[in-house]
């Protein structure tokens, strides 16, 4: 029996190799594709690639014809027993797809620098001022239960009463 099955890496390393070569190809089959098909690339899931199995296997077969890495065997293993008993492989195949798409390529660096400005913590100068303010807070509480204090308690006697 013939192994058609390469590690991911293998996989990887040949899309990368391609990469000028198929993404125009890539990006035509995809903007011809349907709405479910681009979601699912969009966001890879084994429920969808179920639900989608029709559109997924069209897809795939298409890959399969300008030669997209991976997607021949993927392609003849879905057709054999359905995409969704393969799921893990259509969804890799996908997400290899998803790297060769401009726009979805963009749009993931957009999401990865958002992620990265909610992750970067203040800068030290807004931590100073912060904790500045902090300070000064404190010190007008403080200084507000002293005069509280003062206000409550009894006059000081006099030192010497005045003689009569």
């Amino acid at each position: 029996m013939v192994n058609y099955w390469k590690s991911k890496e293998q996989y990887s390393k040949e899309c990368e190799e391609k990469k000028t070569d198929l993404e125009p190809k890539v990006t035509e089959i995809y903007q011809a594709s349907s709405t479910e098909i681009k979601a699912l690339i969009k966001e890879p899931t084994d429920a969808a690639v179920k639900k989608h199995s029709a559109a997924v296997q069209k897809f795939l077969d298409e890959l399969a014809k300008i030669d997209f890495p991976g997607s021949k065997s993927v392609s003849e293993a879905a057709s054999k027993v359905g995409p969704a008993y393969v799921s893990g492989p259509v969804l890799f195949v996908f997400e290899k797809v998803s790297t060769f798409i401009p726009a979805l390529v963009e749009e993931e660096k957009k999401k990865e620098e958002e992620k990265k400005e909610e992750a970067v913590p203040p800068p030290a100068e807004a931590e100073a001022e912060s904790s500045k303010e902090e300070v000064k807070e404190k010190e007008i509480a403080v200084e507000a239960a002293v005069e509280e204090k003062l206000e409550d308690a009894p006059p000081a006697p006099a030192a010497d009463p005045p003689k009569p």
